[in-house]
């Protein structure tokens, strides 16, 4: 009985074998990084197909501004300009530009 109880030992001594790893803890960079500064400009003007829309924006550390525009279904020239200064929040101005014209109706 002895030896079965210490061959029962031994056997779930070596059933609870855990796998080991050999790769080493991730390295961080400890590079510093300056303000956020960028800015970038982007448009589409089709005639043919009628898309006409863009997108502008600069950013100096915390403030941020630009517009973007788009041709909207009815034929005006949809222009929102945006500002985001600090903590302010998404400040929009909305414009539209030409009369909207509508397909007649058959009623």
């Amino acid at each position: 009985m002895t030896i079965f109880l210490l061959l029962s030992v031994v056997a779930v001594a070596a059933a609870d074998r855990r796998p080991s790893f050999s790769y080493s803890a991730p390295r961080y960079s400890s590079e510093e990084s300056g303000p956020a500064q960028y800015n970038f400009q982007w448009a589409v003007n089709d005639a043919p197909s009628g898309n006409d829309f863009g997108h502008q924006e600069n950013r100096d550390n915390d403030n941020t501004r630009g517009s973007y525009t788009v041709q909207l279904p009815d034929g005006r020239l949809q222009t929102v300009s945006y500002s985001v200064d600090g903590d302010s929040g998404y400040i929009a101005d909305v414009k539209y530009d030409g009369d909207a014209r509508y397909p007649d109706s058959d009623e």
